[in-house]
């Protein structure tokens, strides 16, 4: 996630609600291990930080071509992983089970700054200079290099890079695009 001044932020019980995964659900993480033999399973966190992930109340896995609710019994944070304890997971053939599945959070349980933005709402958003109102490309990712989040824009003469920072981004209308000043020779 990344906000307006390229600050980057980061990704009840429903556990028999299905839902479907538009635009409302976000890629938090990554079942890659089991623990124990009562079920727990081990979560790649996807989300800025391993504790966003452990703070939600339910998860979502794909079913079919929806996703289905699992109720957050118990989660620990380990580096960068989190141990988690799910509704409808009772032993360890469950969890196996479970291996290699995608985790996915609802965007309204998710922390969001004010001026803040998911990542996956800006990606193909049309990359507009602030004063000119040329379009330069569209967004086609984020990444980010230690010090801010990197912008990979999609132009006509190839992918360009641009830091996401104040300076250069001057405002993000996720309804018409991300309004930049570059520096000369940035999308040449």
């Amino acid at each position: 996630m990344s906000g307006e001044d390229g600050k980057q932020v980061r990704g009840q019980d429903r556990n028999s609600v299905s839902r479907r995964p538009e635009n409302g659900f976000l890629e938090c993480g990554k079942i890659v291990n089991t623990r124990g033999l009562d079920g727990e399973v081990k979560l790649e966190s996807w989300c800025d930080s391993p504790a966003v992930l452990a703070s939600l109340e339910v998860i979502y896995f794909a079913d079919g071509r929806e996703l289905r609710g699992r109720r957050v019994l118990s989660a620990k944070v380990s580096r960068n992983h989190v141990f988690m304890k799910l509704s409808d997971i009772d032993g360890i053939d469950a969890a196996e089970a479970m291996r290699g599945a995608v985790a996915y959070a609802a965007k309204s349980d998710l922390p969001l700054d004010d001026g803040a933005f998911f990542i996956a709402d800006l990606i193909g958003l049309p990359v507009v200079d602030a004063d000119t109102g040329k379009e330069y490309g569209r967004l086609a990712d984020v990444f980010n290099a230690g010090a801010s989040d990197v912008y990979t824009v999609d132009t006509p003469s190839g992918q360009r890079m641009m830091p996401a920072v104040k300076e250069f981004v001057i405002r993000i209308d996720p309804g018409s695009g991300i309004y930049v000043r570059p520096i000369e020779g940035m999308f040449d």
